[in-house]
């Protein structure tokens, strides 16, 4: 396995994502990570994420600096290259000119991380620190016009360094690189599948849980459906899911999900309507964090009674997934922000005193696509696009009522029935409809009209780590369009988002 030492990088995720594609596992932690863990852990190497912080910055995040006494291939990366050489006795300051985007990399020695590369290749730059002397033993590898240090090397320690960013796809040769690094230097097997994942979790769980129960909150997404699977292939009917029915899913969503898991798959479900709880809560509420916590607190209230039915109990099952574990770091000591608060990481299982099992949590979506695959979960669960715990509610800017999820829960039916139809719905990440707080006037009938405005956002994606607006024909717009406005009483103006991730979310609140 590959450690991924987090400072604080927007794309630490996607590092991550790069080693995996080379069938290598890998696991992403923080800075404060022991010496001791690393050593357990065990890694054939270790990669040192980038980050906006400053070396000389007197907070700046700093690892072990015993990591380069471990006899292992370390490749730092942007800040995670100047740590380096500013450990080691090299020296880092700020660059007379930052570099940001594209530059031309003139490559000196094509052999290591350089194996198989043009001796000239673009590479995405993204720094305003620079590598001023290095460390003795090191040597300048690769250079551009503003930064004449922008890649070194120990070849007797195999320390690596790369001051721009091979994991973005801005740097053509970005993989080439890694893939040297991760095969050629570390040695690493590419052995890592989802079938031997299944075959090793499903192991994992018989033996942690052993002949006991487990409670799992199945919402119907990908996430809590390939978990209940893996858990009733692992422990059968040791399994009970419950299923709390918020008020706030798409149409038709509660019944088709009773007849999947109830039917289909066999497993133990009991489900809870407590619709009228929810939106009795959420009355003239508008802020989307309040939201969230309303929501959070009352499935916790809901979940926890009806768990408590189940006699002898002693694990809690979750889907979480890497991303959430790793966005919510910074709870923990992390350097990652927190943008939002995510609905499966904490709170619940303390409050139950019940033991956690989280088969999932070091995994992508596109990797527990892969996984249910591997478990023959019907297509349909598979592609289910990625649908938000707190449902509705957070597609609906403002106040929810009654009558505004009546008419979101249309037009989001409507929406999806054409993103289907022209056989968009497995190219993209996600296609939703949002409501919003605002109204306009419009002419229907040849009358005057001042009803809702609905916003269409669908987004391209890999992992929801960046995202882009999804390039829809018009004629298919115009066609979600006419549909909306025609058959949704209540609405007579549709926009479409056309905002990528980053600066902006993929969901609105």
């Amino acid at each position: 396995m590959i450690l991924i030492v987090d400072f604080g990088s927007q794309f630490n995720q996607l590092i991550a994502r790069r080693v995996r594609e080379n069938r290598i596992y890998c696991q992403i932690a923080p800075p404060a990570i022991t010496i001791q863990d690393i050593q357990k852990l065990n890694p054939e190497g270790i990669i040192l994420s980038g980050g906006p912080s400053s070396i000389y910055e007197k907070n700046s995040p700093k690892v072990d600096e015993k990591i380069f006494d471990l006899n292992i291939p370390i490749l730092g990366i942007c800040y995670g290259m100047q740590f380096m050489i500013h450990t080691l006795g090299g020296d880092v300051k700020r660059a007379e000119k930052r570099e940001y985007g594209f530059a031309e990399l003139q490559i000196k020695k094509s052999e290591g991380l350089f194996t198989s590369v043009d001796s000239k290749t673009s590479c995405w730059m993204s720094h305003g620190d620079s590598i001023k002397t290095i460390p003795k033993g090191f040597s300048i590898t690769a250079s551009t016009e503003n930064t004449p240090i922008a890649a070194v090397e120990n070849e007797k320690k195999r320390f690596f360094g790369l001051q721009f960013h091979p994991e973005v796809h801005h740097t053509p040769k970005g993989k080439k690189m890694l893939q040297n690094f991760l095969v050629d230097i570390c040695k690493c097997k590419q052995t890592w599948t989802m079938k031997n994942f299944a075959r090793n979790a499903i192991s994992e769980i018989q033996e942690t849980v052993g002949d006991k129960k487990v409670i799992l909150g199945l919402s119907g997404g990908v996430d809590s459906s390939v978990t209940a699977l893996l858990l009733h292939q692992a422990i059968g009917n040791n399994l009970t899911c419950i299923f709390v029915d918020n008020g706030l899913l798409r149409k038709n969503e509660a019944e088709k999900l009773k007849k999947t898991f109830g039917q289909h798959l066999k497993i133990n479900i009991r489900f809870v309507n407590a619709g009228g709880k929810f939106l009795k809560a959420l009355s003239k509420v508008a802020d989307p964090e309040k939201k969230r916590k309303i929501i959070g607190k009352i499935f916790m209230d809901v979940f926890e009674s009806e768990a408590k039915k189940i006699q002898d109990a002693e694990y809690l099952a979750q889907g979480t997934l890497y991303p959430d574990i790793i966005e919510s770091q910074s709870a923990f000591g992390g350097p990652t922000s927190v943008i939002k608060s995510h609905h499966n990481v904490g709170g619940l299982p303390e409050k139950m005193k019940l033991k956690l099992v989280e088969p999932l949590k070091f995994l992508f979506k596109d990797e527990v696509r892969l996984l249910g695959k591997a478990l023959r979960l019907e297509d349909e669960m598979i592609w289910r696009q990625p649908f938000p715990g707190p449902g509705l509610a957070i597609r609906i800017i403002g106040e929810i009522t009654p009558k505004r999820l009546s008419i979101l829960k249309e037009v989001d039916a409507a929406l999806l029935e054409e993103i289907k139809a022209a056989g968009y719905y497995r190219k993209l990440w996600q296609s939703f409809a949002v409501l919003l707080p605002l109204k306009s006037v419009g002419i229907m009938g040849d009358q005057r009209t001042y009803e809702n405005i609905v916003a269409i956002r669908a987004v391209t994606s890999k992992d929801a780590m960046t995202a882009d607006w999804a390039k829809l024909p018009h004629k298919l717009l115009g066609k979600i369009s006419n549909r909306i406005i025609n058959e949704v009483q209540g609405v007579n103006r549709v926009v479409y988002d056309i905002s990528s991730k980053p600066p902006s979310t993929i969901e609105w609140e």
